[in-house]
């Protein structure tokens, strides 16, 4: 089976209990739509998170959202200033980059960062004669590459792209909480939005089957 979920911000609990609701096995493919990362004020655990992702190797398929690329970039910038410089350069707007730095050495946490930043913006794949294109906020035909912050923040089209979709393509993106904490489908059902609200206290963790269409939430 191949599953979608978006924007896990730091909750590794609800990950894991997502991961047994479903039953994954070896056989399946998990797609997570970016924004593995921040948010979460209650028991963030990024570097478990993070762990636990790798784990599932092959199976698991990671597109980068825009907290993710936040995230990366402050690292990359922070360790490569002098450690004068660092103790004056403002905090992480987020609780993850004190979360991880906690746990791991720097050299794991500059790795992660680059790790970060191999992610696709965008990924295309078929299911059962069905075409499907992933990213964070926003889906662009494979055949117009749009620039990074379109994938990761959307655009002034929204309203167009949330009635339209793309044509040919069923899309599947988070980025923007959905209404109820309910995976949202627009009218032509050509284009999916994810994003549960899971790292905030009243949020869910959402995730769609391809095959069945099933939803599931933590």
């Amino acid at each position: 089976m191949h599953y979608v979920v978006s924007d896990i911000h730091n909750d590794y609990q609800k990950f894991c209990e997502l991961l047994k609701m479903i039953e994954f096995s070896k056989e399946d493919k998990l797609f997570i739509l970016g924004d593995l990362f921040d948010r979460s004020d209650y028991n963030p655990n990024p570097v478990d998170l993070y762990f636990k992702v790798m784990e599932l190797g092959n199976n698991c398929f990671i597109i980068r959202g825009n907290h993710d690329e936040w995230l990366a970039a402050y690292i990359l910038k922070y360790y490569q200033m002098p450690e004068w410089k660092r103790r004056k350069t403002e905090p992480y707007r987020d609780n993850t980059f004190r979360c991880l730095t906690r746990r791991l050495v720097p050299v794991d946490v500059q790795n992660l960062a680059r790790k970060i930043l191999t992610w696709s913006l965008q990924v295309s794949i078929q299911v059962n004669n069905e075409k499907y294109l992933f990213a964070h906020a926003m889906t662009s035909a494979p055949e117009c590459t749009e620039d990074k912050y379109y994938y990761l923040m959307g655009n002034e089209m929204n309203a167009e792209y949330l009635h339209n979709g793309i044509e040919g393509y069923i899309s599947i993106c988070g980025h923007r909480n959905t209404a109820n904490h309910k995976i949202w489908k627009n009218e032509k059902g050509n284009l999916i939005m994810c994003d549960c609200g899971c790292g905030f206290r009243n949020g869910k963790l959402g995730c769609l089957c391809l095959e069945t269409k099933e939803e599931f939430y933590i």
